[in-house]
Parts: structure tokens; sequence; C-alpha cells
């Protein structure tokens, strides 16, 4: 059965088929959640893999395998970042998200775990980053009723897990 979940974990030990790895448009490896996954799969390794594909477009999403991570694939997804939001941030972000997971299908994988994209460094506000992401997955899963995927967004924080929930939830307000 398809679902949507989130929970306080980090992506790396998340045991999901795919991991999805919060990249800039060069695949370089980075801080945050990009050099965790970097760190964890082989940093070298993961580097030659990204190099190898030379990039990936903003809204958009490439696969690598995981190497060293209890994982079979990494998504290297590229989100926006924030301009105030009249720069196709929206649609970008929703991209990055809906890509990740059509090629997780194509992979013939059914879970996959995804930090916040965007909502790190590149600057994008956590309430709409939640607000897009989750319309993204839903989407995915109505268009693909017939194919069933366990959606996890691995968060640190007790914030990040409670504004994630709320929106997951529906919830205009706390309570």
């Amino acid at each position: 059965m398809s679902q949507i979940r989130i929970k306080e974990v980090s992506i790396v030990d998340a045991g999901t088929e795919c991991i999805v790895n919060a990249a800039n448009s060069r695949l370089a490896g980075g801080s945050g959640v990009c050099g965790a996954i970097f760190r964890e799969a082989g940093w070298d390794q993961m580097q030659e893999a990204c190099d190898a594909i030379g990039g990936c477009e903003t809204g958009s999403a490439v696969l690598t395998p995981a190497f060293r991570i209890k994982a079979r694939y990494v998504i290297h997804a590229v989100g926006p970042r924030w301009n105030g939001g009249e720069s196709g941030e929206p649609r970008q972000l929703y991209g990055c998200y809906r890509r990740s997971l059509e090629l997780a299908m194509e992979k013939g994988c059914h879970s996959v775990a995804f930090p916040l994209i965007s909502s790190g460094i590149f600057g994008y506000p956590k309430e709409l980053a939640w607000e897009t992401a989750i319309r993204s997955c839903r989407d995915f899963l109505k268009d693909n009723p017939a194919y069933e995927m366990d959606i996890l967004f691995a968060v640190i924080g007790e914030g990040m897990l409670k504004m994630g929930r709320k929106v997951l939830e529906g919830r205009t307000e706390e309570g």
C-alpha cells in the first residue's frame, strides 16, 4: 500500500531502496544532507559517478548507485534556490520530487526517502517547501495508483517533524 510518512532519522539510515540527495546542478559533493550522503557512500566513488553524468538541471533529478549506503540507488535532485517565489521556484521544486519518484519507479523501486529539498542553504521557506513536496508526492501516487510506493521524509529535529506532519495532515493551526 502506498503511503507518505515523515520520520526523524538520518537519510543514510532510512532503510529505503532509494535515498534522495539534495544536490546542486554540478552534482558536486557539498555539506549538509549532500555531504552526509557522499561520506556514507564513499566520497570519491560518488563524485566520480556524478562527474560521469555531468550535471543536472534545476527541477530535475538523476540517479547513481548507492555504493556503501544500504540502499540500491541515490537520486540526486536539484531543487531551486529561493528568490522570493516569483522565479519558477515552486514549479522547479515540484519537478525535482516528481522526477525522483519517476526514476525510482523506472528502476522498480518501491521505497524512497527524501530530505526537505531546497529548505537548507538554498533558502526555500520550510513550510512552503513542505507544501510543495507533499503535493508533488500525492500527485505522483494519484497518477500511478497501481504502483505501490512508500515515500519517507527523513528529517532531523522535532520542529521539522511537527511542521511536516502538520502539512501532511492538512492542519492549518496547531492543535
